[in-house]
């Protein structure tokens, strides 16, 4: 291949000295319409990262707090306790463990409703042995002991709602956190936020180029940073609404017409909405849904503070827009001459599967890709594939299954791994000749690739004629279900073979476990036990599949 057919650096730098030039000359007569375009992008941005910075900052605090809560719920010893609140043994290893939560939560102090008995306690982070005793009963008719009976409702492992802190006489964004054992609420444990501290950690960073609220699904006004240090605000009886608070129309359908999508509470990122509002002290909203709640942050930008930063020397920013300009059209050339094709060749490996090795991006071009394609190709045949079979081989194989292995145990999922063996091979190659060996290993081949055919999944030649088949993420029931069809399929090639001991055509016998991957495992612990399961199939009389679950190590 001759690199004289349109080389790429060739191109690129003839491409940039043209966009360069033409970029010089147009840049005084664009100069206005990108400062203004800079000005509105950088105002919009800062304004979305103020909105998403707030909400993860809140969704953080609640994510702690939920956290706390659901290891106290799940708590042996709590379970121990609700299920029988006479025992003071368990009640004491209940308070121990509580106790020790208590001082990592944000009030260092819990409340605990016992269903049984409809008893209520409070856990702070110093008590004594006499203070584990029931300071009140629950009831139905208590408006305050609302929180117990909605959360004991819901259908949610947690409930959050604004109360009273009658001892602060203060407002409280509070946690209530079911305890369940075996689908049956036992009773629930609840803590608060205090919403004066929150707002001056989540607000206290603007420094009056933005304004920042906290809304809930119905509309109030939980948290303004305009009203920081305002004891009228934080007080429990004060309520504002978001008509009154804001004047703007065009703000107040966008955040209605958000809490009417609101639904249950919201997981994934806290993704900004930018608004632009008409002149005014603030010239752009974002309301940014807050993560593990149904809780709204809005901010409110006054894009002066950006207007400033780009007011000094002209001569600066004529300079700063030609740099943009052509740094904007070195990427963009940058991109379509080079990453581009990059991208598409790191896609197309990503994508194979099996021998499909045509799929690589840019073996019929003609430049330095063209070559690096093939390299890649005829490297990755050789180094990944068996040459008989076409199949990955073993080195492929170990280095991948590690790597998936390594990626499962991030999230503790599933692997199934397949160990098979040719049933009789030798008296197979005895009887018809290696010739005849190989042909007949190449159609098990095919039988095994076309079987395991998921994206992920993948078959290899272990050795001889042993081969193993990973199939991440795939439970029991799916790794017995590819089991089954590995056997079928190779029993419908009916490839003849009269000196096997379990059937007149060939046959393969199968080992198969099913394991959740932990740190440190590795692969050769799932090889081992799928070779078990395996000798277990041969010593069963073969042509047939074994299962044997992996136990961790």
């Amino acid at each position: 291949m001759s690199l004289s057919e349109g080389r790429v650096s060739v191109r690129f730098r003839n491409c940039s000295i043209a966009l360069f030039a033409l970029a010089f000359f147009l840049m005084i007569l664009a100069m206005l319409g990108v400062f203004y375009n800079i000005i509105r992008q950088v105002s919009a941005d800062h304004a979305e990262r103020y909105a998403a910075s707030s909400a993860d900052a809140f969704s953080a605090h609640v994510a702690k707090e939920i956290a706390l809560m659901s290891k106290a719920a799940r708590s042996a010893a709590v379970i121990d306790w609700f299920t029988d609140e006479s025992d003071d043994e368990k009640k004491g290893l209940a308070y121990d463990e509580l106790s020790g939560i208590v001082g990592e939560l944000y009030s260092n102090n819990l409340y605990v409703g016992i269903e049984t008995s409809r008893h209520e306690y409070r856990v702070s982070k110093n008590y004594e042995t006499d203070d584990i005793r029931p300071f009140s009963t629950l009831s139905e008719n208590k408006p305050d002991d609302a929180w117990y009976f909605n959360c004991i409702a819901s259908d949610k492992d947690y409930v959050l709602n604004i109360g009273i802190d009658h001892v602060l006489q203060r407002k409280r964004l509070w946690l209530d956190y079911k305890v369940v054992r075996d689908g049956v609420a036992l009773g629930v444990l609840c803590t608060g936020l205090e919403f004066s501290h929150v707002a001056e950690e989540l607000f206290s960073s603007y420094n009056n180029v933005a304004r920042g609220l906290i809304i809930d699904a119905k509309g109030s006004v939980n948290m303004d940073s305009a009203l920081l240090g305002n004891e009228d605000f934080m007080h429990y009886d004060f309520e504002a609404k978001i008509e009154d608070v804001f004047t703007n129309p065009v703000l107040v359908e966008a955040v209605k017409s958000r809490l009417a999508d609101t639904g249950d509470y919201f997981e994934g990122k806290n993704e900004a909405t930018i608004i632009y509002l008409s002149p005014g002290p603030y010239r752009y909203a974002t309301i940014a849904p807050i993560r593990l709640t149904n809780w709204w942050a809005v901010i409110l930008y006054d894009s002066s503070s950006s207007f400033n930063m780009f007011v000094f020397l002209p001569a600066f920013i004529v300079t700063l827009i030609l740099l943009i300009a052509f740094a904007l059209a070195t990427n963009s050339m940058t991109y379509r001459l080079i990453f581009t094709p990059f991208e598409q060749l790191t896609n197309s490996l990503a994508r194979l599967e099996g021998n499909d090795m045509d799929g690589i991006y840019g073996l019929e071009r003609k430049d330095e890709f063209g070559i690096l394609s093939s390299t890649i190709h005829d490297l990755f045949t050789k180094a990944n594939h068996d040459a008989l079979t076409g199949l990955y081989n073993r080195r492929f194989m170990e280095t991948n299954l590690q790597s998936v292995m390594e990626f499962l145990s991030r999230s503790y999922d599933l692997l199934s791994v397949l160990m098979l063996d040719v049933d009789f091979f030798k008296n197979y190659n005895d009887t018809y000749g290696h010739e005849e060996g190989d042909v007949c290993l190449k159609k098990v081949a095919q039988a095994l690739a076309g079987t395991v055919t998921r994206a992920g999944d993948f078959v290899a030649r272990y050795g001889g004629e042993e081969f193993v088949a990973v199939l991440p993420n795939t439970d029991e029931a799916g790794a017995r279900k590819v089991a089954q069809e590995l056997l079928e399929n190779v029993r419908k090639l009916d490839i003849p073979h009269a000196s096997s001991a379990a059937a007149q055509y060939v046959t393969v016998s199968i080992g198969v476990t099913t394991g959740r991957v932990a740190y440190r495992q590795s692969w050769e612990n799932y090889v081992k036990r799928a070779d078990e399961a395996l000798y277990a199939s041969k010593q069963n009389g073969r042509n047939q599949y074994t299962y044997s679950a992996f136990a961790s190590m």
